[in-house]
């Protein structure tokens, strides 16, 4: 298969789509969303730092994850926007949060300082918090056009995930495993579904949810997400040692200095990529039933692995 430069398409690609042109008009209408979905108000220094790091910039590969499932399933851009934001504010909370002192204390994400470096420790805890709370919010009163037994189900699932069964969890497990020479491939997978795959998958599913997808093809769309989110944290990993800081949009070397259990740290780097390319392939099986219609989700998916920030 070759694609429409000459290149050979990647895996399960078909040669006319184009991911580069689809991510970044995606983009450009996530952005454009999430600058709408939180307009400043008083007190103007809490909007002000919950703007600074929500229009960060970023791949913002989540929400359009969750935007290409919904229009997959039959649904539409606008159904799932409100929800592809939602997704946005609480992946933001999340790193607003990781990068305090208290947790990995970092002074960079997306190339510019961290929340707490520009607006301080307090005022960082209390926009993670806002934008948690918002979150919720927002896909109660801005979602249209999908039923009300939806909109409640995706409601409950990113409760689920950002929580202590899901990334708050994952999170626990992460600081409690630092400085330990001893940790086995089980601990890390525990860390990674749930600190990294969990939200990635959320994002999958709350897509097909929100269009009304049958439980079979939810179950597919699962298995979809699991993999692909297992393949971003090895890739992480990966450029954590292979990537610089201006690569990164962030510290790089942090695993290392932190003395974190990584999936190089335990199969070495070469072992980890090939993992990372099989989870994928196992991604892309499974929306072999739907046809051409999958190809934003499979396009997304081999960028995983090809991806060097």
């Amino acid at each position: 298969m070759v694609a429409t430069d000459g290149r050979p398409a990647p895996n399960g690609e078909s040669p006319a789509f184009d991911l580069s042109t689809y991510l970044k008009e995606r983009k450009a209408q996530v952005e454009a969303a999430l600058d709408r979905s939180l307009p400043l108000g008083y007190p103007e220094k809490i909007y002000e730092a919950m703007r600074y790091s929500l229009l960060a910039g970023g791949k913002r590969l989540r929400p359009i994850l969750c935007l290409a499932t919904c229009e997959l399933m039959g649904g539409t851009m606008e159904m799932a926007m409100p929800t592809a934001c939602a997704l946005e504010m609480l992946h933001t909370m999340s790193l607003i949060h990781d990068d305090l002192p208290a947790m990995d204390n970092d002074d960079y994400r997306r190339g510019k300082l961290t929340n707490h470096k520009v607006y301080g420790e307090d005022m960082a805890i209390l926009a993670g918090d806002g934008l948690l709370a918002y979150a919720f919010e927002y896909v109660a009163t801005q979602t249209q056009g999908v039923p009300a037994e939806r909109v409640l189900q995706v409601i409950a699932r990113l409760g689920r995930t950002v929580g202590a069964a899901g990334l708050v969890g994952g999170q626990v497990v992460d600081l409690e495993s630092e400085g330990k020479s001893d940790i086995q491939e089980e601990t890390l997978h525990y860390i990674h579904t749930h600190k990294t795959g969990a939200l990635l998958e959320t994002c999958v599913v709350c897509g097909g949810i929100l269009a009304g997808a049958t439980d079979a093809d939810i179950e597919r769309l699962s298995r979809y997400a699991q993999n692909i989110g297992l393949a971003f944290q090895i890739i992480d990993d990966i450029l954590d040692i292979t990537a610089t800081q201006e690569e990164l949009g962030k510290t790089a070397g942090k695993d290392l200095q932190a003395q974190k259990a990584t999936y190089p740290s335990l199969w070495g780097l070469e072992a980890s990529k090939a993992k990372a390319q099989e989870l994928i392939e196992e991604a892309i099986a499974q929306l072999e039933p739907f046809g051409e219609r999958s190809q934003p989700l499979i396009a997304l998916a081999n960028f995983i692995t090809a991806r060097t920030y």
